[in-house]
């Protein structure tokens, strides 16, 4: 079976934030849709601040995305582990979100169209 992947700009501009803390705002996010999932909001790794994450051990495998490395998003007020995920060497079809980071959403980690 194969996953369809679309990839499109997102409209609009999003914010990411973390136990109070604004992590990022972009108005060049990427919608990604797979299949039956939700779509997932990518952001540009110029618009995080990259200093709230730690790069962690954890690495998975999509066959129709390939790998993705993982950071923890560490606040003042909390460590949230692994919940950020990001494809450095993307597949051909996943090309578009190289350098690009997505996020877990949870309890202490919004994404959100502002």
């Amino acid at each position: 079976m194969t996953a369809q992947i679309k990839i499109r700009k997102a409209k609009g501009k999003w914010s990411v934030r973390s136990g109070g803390a604004v992590l990022g705002e972009t108005t060049n996010a990427l919608e990604l849709s797979e299949g039956d999932h939700e779509p997932v909001i990518y952001f540009p790794r110029e618009d995080i601040a990259m200093a709230f994450l730690d790069r962690s051990d954890k690495v998975t495998h999509c066959e129709h995305k390939g790998d993705a490395i993982y950071f923890s998003i560490v606040n003042k007020s909390s460590v949230t582990e692994n919940a950020v995920w990001s494809y450095e060497n993307p597949s051909p079809e996943a090309a578009r979100i190289k350098d690009y980071l997505a996020f877990a959403t949870s309890d202490s980690v919004k994404v959100e169209r502002i």
